[in-house]
């Protein structure tokens, strides 16, 4: 009996060696992993949790996505090690890395390191339609709601309300909290930087009707001669339910960055499970479309993780890239 009991328990451990995932843990590599996203009811945090899902089960370690107020923050999260992975607008992070922005203090932030390409992020505004406004000139004297204070949004609006000479009250908060009070009235507008569809304007056109207001050609143009880290990007027709036409604007595209402490295997382990996870990414939200290997030259300042460098040149998407 006794015999037979041993021989089962070393089927057992059989078993459970030949199914343990191929990519166990390493010694060196910390026991989790935190990834900064961005408020709820944003493409940051719909986008991060289902990373954090995929990264979970593909590299055998707990990694959670943690709500922010979006890049500024994700940076300063950084810096303390507070997190290990955050998402950023590489406009944002051009801010940090110079220290050239009022919520960096003064100090170049520079512990962040590129990984991999995420998506575009357009400049977007939206009103009821019962509203009356027409365009974002006519948002003179309105009430807007621009999101978290350290999220893209926050940081860029009040400069392109001041380049178009536009003088509106800015109100700051999770977006799911400033789109109920679009939907509720006591705001009059969204103005969003975020991947598409951007969540909190899926929900309000579920509510009534709502109309996206852009910007003029003149206005593209001046705001990009004023900030040169913005491209030209479009919003395409049928995005959401009200928009029927293209929609011209401007944009930033986004990057997941890492501590540049993070173990260079790590970090070219989870490259792999990224792109390897990519069909996965884009049914949790559709702007992971534009998570591929080829978009890596959107970066054009910030260095890349000695790991991601790694993935990159094994894989043959590159000839030569900056490293550390």
């Amino acid at each position: 009996m006794l015999r037979f009991a041993a021989k089962i328990f070393a089927m057992f451990l059989v078993l459970v060696a030949v199914h343990q995932p191929a990519s166990a843990v390493e010694p060196h590599w910390p026991p989790s992993l935190t990834i900064g996203t961005a408020s709820p009811g944003g493409t940051y945090h719909s986008y991060g949790e289902g990373l954090a899902r995929i990264l979970t089960r593909a590299l055998s370690l707990p990694v959670t996505a943690r709500a922010t107020e979006g890049p500024g923050q994700n940076i300063l999260l950084l810096e303390t090690g507070e997190i290990q992975i955050g998402f950023v607008t590489l406009g944002v992070a051009l801010q940090g890395w110079n220290g050239s922005a009022p919520w960096t203090g003064g100090k170049q932030l520079r512990t962040m390191r590129a990984l991999f390409p995420m998506y575009d992020t357009p400049f977007q505004f939206m009103v009821r339609e019962e509203s009356g406004i027409r365009s974002v000139g006519e948002l003179n004297g309105k009430r807007v709601g621009i999101g978290p204070q350290g999220g893209t949004s926050g940081a860029y609006i009040p400069e392109f309300f001041k380049v178009l000479k536009v003088d509106a009250s800015l109100a700051h908060g999770d977006w799911a909290d400033v789109a109920n009070q679009v939907q509720a009235g006591t705001l009059d507008a969204l103005a969003v930087a975020a991947g598409v569809p951007f969540p909190s304007f899926i929900d309000l056109e579920r509510e009534g009707k709502v109309r996206y207001v852009s910007l003029t050609q003149q206005q593209i143009l001046d705001l990009r001669l004023a900030m040169p880290e913005l491209g030209a990007s479009v919003v395409g027709a049928g995005t959401y339910p009200s928009l029927r036409n293209n929609y011209g604007t401007v944009g930033l595209y986004n990057f997941a960055v890492a501590h540049r402490d993070v173990p260079v295997d790590l970090v070219d382990a989870i490259l792999e499970a990224v792109f390897a996870n990519h069909d996965e990414l884009v049914e949790v939200h559709s702007a992971a479309a534009e998570t591929v290997p080829g978009n890596f030259t959107r970066n054009t300042f910030l260095p890349f993780h000695d790991g991601a460098s790694r993935w990159y040149q094994n894989k043959g998407v590159l000839g030569v890239i900056r490293g550390d």
